[in-house]
Formats: C-alpha cells, sequence, structure tokens
C-alpha cells in the first residue's frame, strides 16, 4: 500500500506561507478562445495518455470506451450551450447541469445514477495593506465535480483556485491516479480544505491586529479603540468564509463513512482526514465569529466609557466655572448697600476667594479622577 501511504504528500506537497502565496492562481481560459475547456485528456494506468493535438470531449471518451481508462475534463465557467454537448455526452443529471452552469450553489454532495455531484467553495484572501471599513479579505469561487465510474468532469467559477498545479501533481503520481476518478476527487477536496486552513491562519492575523487595536491603551494609559466599522466589516467576511466551510461538512462525512459504487475503498478512507482537517477549520472560524463579538462588544463599551469620561470632565469645568459666574452675577446686581461694596480691598478679596474656590473644587474633582 505504498501509494496510499503516499497519498498526502503527492496531493499535499507543501503548505503555503501565509499572506505571501495565499490564493495564488493563474487565468486558465485561454482569452483568445471562446472554449470554456481547460483540459481535457485521458488517464489509462495512471498515465496520461498522449495524443497528437487536443481532445474534444467527445474523442476523449471515444478513446476510454474503446481502450480503458478514463477521462478529466476542466472547465471554466461555460455557458449554457457550451456544456450542453458535454453534459449529453456523459449523461449528466439535469438538475446537476443546472447548478453547473448558474453556479452560486452551497456546499454539497448529490448521488445520482450513474455519477456523483459535489460543489466546493474555495476561498482566496485578498491581501491588503491596512483593515478597512470596505477592505475585503476573503474571496469566493466554486468547484463542481462530476464523478462518473469512467469521467470526472471539474466545472471552475471565479477567477482563483486554478487546478492546473494539482492536475500536474496528480500526474507525477502514477500509482495513485490508477485508483480513477475517485482519487481525483479526494485530491480536490484534500486541495480545497488546505486552502480553508491558509486562509484561516491569515483571517486570525487580521482578528489579532485588531484585538491588539482595540485593547492598545491611548492617551493617559486609557483603551484608544478603533472603528467599529472595520470589525463589523471583518465579521461579514467571516461569515463569508463561514458560508463555505460549515455545509461541506456532511458532504465530507458521507464519503469518508458511507460506502460509495465510485469511490475506490483504498481513497475513501482518506477522505476521514479531509474531514478532520475540515472540522478544525470550522471550530476556528466558528471562534473568529465569537470572538469579532466580544471585540465589537468591547469596543462599543470603550466608546460609551470614552463618553462618560467625557462627560465627567465637562460637567467638572461646569462646576468651577460656576462659582465666578455666580459671585459676578451677585456682584452685578445694582444694590447700593453691598458687603464690602465700599471697602478698598473689597474687590481682590472676592476675586481671591473666588480663585481659593475654584482651586478647591479643581483639586477635590482632580483626586476623585474626574478631570
Amino acid at each position: 500500500m505504498s501509494m496510499i501511504r503516499d497519498l498526502r504528500a503527492a496531493v499535499r506537497p507543501s503548505r503555503p506561507a501565509l499572506r505571501k502565496d495565499i490564493g495564488g492562481y493563474d487565468t486558465t481560459r485561454d482569452p483568445a478562445t471562446s472554449s470554456a475547456v481547460v483540459d481535457c485528456a485521458v488517464y489509462r494506468d495512471g498515465a496520461r495518455v498522449q495524443t497528437p493535438g487536443p481532445l474534444t470531449p467527445q474523442e476523449a471518451m471515444r478513446l476510454v470506451r474503446r481502450d480503458g481508462g478514463f477521462v478529466w475534463i476542466g472547465l471554466h465557467e461555460p455557458t449554457e450551450s457550451e456544456f450542453a454537448g458535454i453534459a449529453g455526452e456523459f449523461g449528466l443529471h439535469p438538475l446537476a447541469v443546472e447548478d453547473a452552469v448558474q453556479a452560486h450553489q452551497r456546499p454539497k454532495l448529490e448521488r445520482y445514477d450513474d455519477s456523483l455531484f459535489t460543489v466546493f467553495k474555495t476561498i482566496h484572501y485578498v491581501e491588503h495593506d491596512e483593515l478597512t471599513a470596505n477592505s475585503q479579505v476573503v474571496e469566493t469561487g466554486e468547484v463542481m465535480c462530476f464523478t462518473g465510474q469512467d469521467f470526472f468532469i471539474t466545472v471552475r467559477h471565479g477567477g482563483q483556485g486554478s487546478l492546473r498545479g494539482l492536475r500536474h501533481r496528480l500526474q507525477d503520481d502514477p500509482e495513485l491516479l490508477s485508483k480513477g476518478p475517485s482519487a481525483v476527487l479526494h485530491a480536490i477536496a484534500d486541495h480545497v480544505v488546505d486552502g480553508y486552513i491558509a486562509v484561516a491562519d491569515a483571517v486570525q492575523d487580521d482578528i489579532d491586529e485588531v484585538e491588539t487595536e482595540v485593547f492598545s491603551p491611548g492617551r493617559k494609559g486609557t483603551p484608544r479603540g478603533t472603528d467599529a466599522g472595520q470589525i463589523y466589516q471583518l465579521k461579514r467576511e467571516v461569515l463569508e468564509f463561514k458560508r463555505a466551510v460549515s455545509p461541506l461538512v456532511r458532504p465530507l462525512q458521507l464519503l469518508s463513512e458511507r460506502p460509495m459504487r465510485l469511490i475506490d475503498p483504498d481513497i475513501q478512507k482518506y477522505f476521514r482526514d479531509v474531514a478532520d482537517h475540515l472540522a478544525r477549520v470550522q471550530e476556528q472560524v466558528m471562534g473568529f465569529d465569537e470572538l469579532l463579538n466580544s471585540i465589537l462588544q468591547a469596543n462599543l463599551a470603550q466608546a460609551s466609557v470614552a463618553q462618560n469620561e467625557d462627560m465627567r470632565k465637562i460637567t467638572s469645568w461646569a462646576a468651577i466655572i460656576a462659582v465666578p459666574t455666580m459671585v459676578c452675577g451677585v456682584y452685578g446686581m445694582n444694590f447700593d448697600y453691598m458687603p464690602e461694596l465700599r471697602w478698598r480691598f473689597g474687590y481682590p478679596m472676592v476675586l481671591g476667594i473666588t480663585a481659593m474656590i475654584c482651586f478647591g473644587i479643581h483639586r477635590t474633582l482632580k483626586r476623585n479622577g474626574w478631570l
């Protein structure tokens, strides 16, 4: 079982570095052609069958029916008319074909008579110099897989999530590819979940940065807080991440636990490893959501505390100013008989007493933390 022991190494060569290589992709659809077919190849005994030129899906299927093996067709954002011929050639179910063309589907696994239809949401981390209230943190795409006895069809939507590198790595492992379409399905599931793990690590960095900013000391040692819009935007992006991760848990459980005619038993057990990694990412994303709720509440509480602090200072100064205002108001009344009104030192005495009272109030308020 050397192939099985090397399975993970074949489809998971190395974890990309955080932030720098996350979601790196190439444009796989040639802009010079209107065809949605990115690649079409026949694999027999784990090796790609060499042909004089590019194969059409119909030609590839004729080769498979004549000599055996399986065909792997990759498409990028096909239209209904472009996909109709392929759907007819491979007998794909109309409901699955409609989902594959229209996209915007939840991750799921559907079983039809002669095929499995699987939907994966791909996640790409969007680099940004500074997190703002309008920053895009994650970008989603879709990979839809049709798995049959002698064919495997991938339909991609979105500008990221290219499978070209994965195809090349699988072609370098003939023993793995000899297991047929189910080995390709496992490789894609593993590739997608690995992307989740890398993006989750990058999002964790963003959350740590926001948390540090919220609780970092501002002036006079008090927390300075941050813009609530930044936290809310990050929470929206985490919600988008959750929509990609959570619905995929059940399909991977089915692929790893329930015997299926189209899934090789040697490959099926390795879906359990992918399901375990997905469960870890799901817990991490759920933790992100709860942590952002706590950070948002703390930020709002800090804003409320800051407002109370400002109100206390305004009230304190108003109390200090009230003393000279009252004294001046009293002595501004037009009465002839007022205390010390005719005394030579009455004016400086009133000013001095007023200043002493204001100084005492200021000192008391400052000692109590109001100023």
